[in-house]
């Protein structure tokens, strides 16, 4: 076998063109709202791009040229920075408070959610854990400990949809490695039992939970969003409303939707692309999948192959998490649509990923 010289293209490829519809959607979507606040068009549009996709994509390459042993030594001080600024979100002056969630800091003109950097600093770490030898009893333990203290910082802030996503993608991750069946069973109860507790200390988590299971019932309070969900996503039938792909003609955006440039953003892409937009939108998420994990199999170490199925289950499962919520299939999680929804931090930290996916994609072996 030899050294595979060439990354995947089909995989950049892919998020390449997810980038560029996520422009043309944030650029058709805020519009209006730019307009109203800065009397402009495009005020949403340049700060996504300046402040987020440019910055993303130097990451992305700096993480794609970084040695893949660099990143396994310093996982754990990363992990450990990231903790830090999590704690920093509830500093007076240094975190800022948006609608009672304590989930930014703001460095003069710039802010950041360290919530979104969680994602692929968590994974380096188990990546890096779980690709050592060390007894089955030192991983679990060390494993719910790390998840413990994530947990206990997530909901202080609170940032639910992200601590779901973070517990979901591990889990399945500990799946995967060496550990014992009873382990894996008990790490599943824990988990579960955790959501359920989470669920009934918090009312607000009840109403969500409740809103989703039936949102007919309060469609002007809890059930608001995703009652607006259904109204633009039906309105975009088989091509989208007002005829064959109707970008720009959604009428959900002026007001109607909430959060329609992050969260709610595919319920416009089923508005203006119609049904027909919207299988084309999962089927590259399903091959970038594929492409993820083929990445996975094929990569030459333990380090490389978790950490590139941690990055490809993050990415995924996020995808399916928002796009489910918007149909109604799952309940409400506040999360973007990678690559798509409005929002700096996010396309940041996926970037990164894609950089370490296409870097492990090119340290294969034919």
């Amino acid at each position: 076998m030899k050294k595979n010289l060439h990354y995947d293209y089909i995989l950049l490829t892919i998020v390449g063109i997810l980038i560029l519809l996520g422009i043309l959607m944030i650029a058709t979507v805020s519009a209006p709202l730019s307009l109203e606040n800065f009397g402009n068009t495009w005020h949403y549009l340049s700060h996504q791009i300046l402040l987020g996709l440019l910055p993303a994509i130097l990451l992305g390459i700096l993480f794609f040229k970084l040695p893949l042993s660099v990143l396994r030594k310093y996982a754990v001080a990363l992990l450990f920075l990231n903790l830090i600024a999590l704690v920093l979100v509830f500093i007076p002056k240094i975190g800022v408070s948006i609608g009672g969630a304590y989930r930014w800091i703001s460095l003069g003109p710039i802010s950041f959610q360290p919530s979104e950097f969680l994602k692929i600093t968590f994974l380096l770490y188990l990546a890096a854990w779980f690709s050592q030898k060390r007894s089955k009893n030192q991983t679990l333990v060390a494993f719910l400990i790390i998840l413990t203290i994530l947990t206990c910082l997530l909901i202080k802030q609170p940032d639910m949809g992200t601590l779901m996503l973070i517990l979901a993608t591990s889990i399945l991750i500990y799946f995967l490695t060496p550990s014992s069946f009873w382990h894996k069973i008990s790490v599943v109860f824990v988990g579960i039992g955790g959501t359920i507790l989470m669920i009934m200390i918090a009312p607000y988590r009840m109403e969500r939970l409740m809103s989703f299971l039936h949102p007919e019932f309060n469609p002007l309070k809890e059930g608001y969003q995703i009652h607006q969900s259904f109204i633009s996503i039906g309105s975009g039938k088989m091509f989208g409303i007002g005829g064959p792909f109707g970008l720009g003609m959604s009428q959900q955006k002026f007001g109607f939707l909430p959060h329609s440039m992050s969260d709610s953003i595919f319920a416009i892409i089923g508005e203006e692309m119609g049904f027909i937009g919207c299988i084309v939108l999962i089927t590259l998420f399903l091959v970038f999948a594929l492409r993820g994990l083929k990445i996975a199999k094929e990569s030459k170490d333990n380090f490389s192959y978790l950490l590139a199925l941690g990055i490809t289950i993050w990415i995924t499962l996020q995808a399916f998490f928002n796009m489910g919520a918007m149909t109604g299939l799952l309940p409400l999680t506040g999360i973007p649509l990678p690559f798509i929804s409005y929002g700096g931090s996010h396309i940041i930290v996926e970037l990164i990923g894609i950089g370490i996916l296409l870097n492990i994609s090119k340290n294969t072996w034919k």
